[in-house]
């Protein structure tokens, strides 16, 4: 059975993914904070922003499992004004956006070039092409990105792929109403300045690993997809 490992799989956009990978027969495996809405993914709780407990998880997930799948979706935020902006932000989300993602594939990766075969996907953001009191998140979120290229020019001659899913804003998740209240004025003006005049959901964003994740995708590597309504190809306001 395929094995499938999901961060930040307890709530929204983690949570869609989990039950996609699950309908798809993977055996699924949800690392966060919180135990996973599904009872029939395994639950590992881990402090992602712990470097020390995120390797000795994946460590040993992968003595457990032979790792097919790898999607790092945990995410977090940390909206401040250039000023505000302190050196721990970018530290924390370094840590947890792309140190969490190392630590990940690398106890993967045994069991993919084995297998001869991986699929590795990144969740991102379209903040990393810059958005307004984003400094450590758009740093962060961009560098998955540069992360991912890298990856998937060494890892190609083992048939792992590796790629990256790019939201924009996905309402029914706590990160995004964290920031803009729920059935605010703000959320219906900012729903009206998406191209397709609405908001994301997270099976959207679903939807999109699942292309990733599939065993027809192997042509596809280094690339970056992003889920955000047309939003990606002008400016927006939050």
């Amino acid at each position: 059975m395929t094995v499938a490992v999901v961060t930040g799989g307890s709530t929204g956009i983690g949570a869609a993914i989990c039950a996609r990978m699950l309908a798809a027969g993977h055996h699924v495996v949800s690392l966060s904070r919180r135990p996973s809405l599904d009872a029939r993914c395994e639950h590992v709780e881990v402090d992602l922003y712990d470097a020390v407990a995120t390797a000795q998880a994946a460590q040993s997930i992968a003595q457990r499992h032979a790792i097919s799948h790898v999607v790092h979706n945990a995410g977090a935020i940390r909206a401040r004004p250039l000023p505000d902006v302190g050196t721990e932000d970018i530290a924390a989300l370094a840590q947890l956006h792309l140190n969490a993602a190392l630590a990940l594939v690398q106890a993967a990766l045994p069991a993919m070039r084995a297998a001869g075969f991986g699929r590795i996907i990144l969740v991102s953001s379209r903040a990393a092409l810059g958005l307004a009191t984003r400094t450590a998140y758009s740093a962060t979120k961009a560098g998955m990105i540069g992360m991912a290229r890298t990856w998937a020019l060494e890892l190609a001659h083992d048939q792992i792929t590796v790629n990256v899913v790019a939201p924009g804003p996905i309402r029914e998740t706590e990160m995004f109403y964290a920031v803009v209240p729920a059935d605010s004025e703000r959320e219906a003006a900012l729903a009206a300045a998406i191209p397709v005049k609405r908001l994301g959901i997270p099976a959207d964003v679903a939807e999109a690993v699942m292309f990733f994740a599939g065993p027809g995708s192997g042509f596809i590597t280094g690339q970056t997809l992003f889920v955000c309504g047309g939003s990606s190809v002008g400016s927006l306001t939050i």
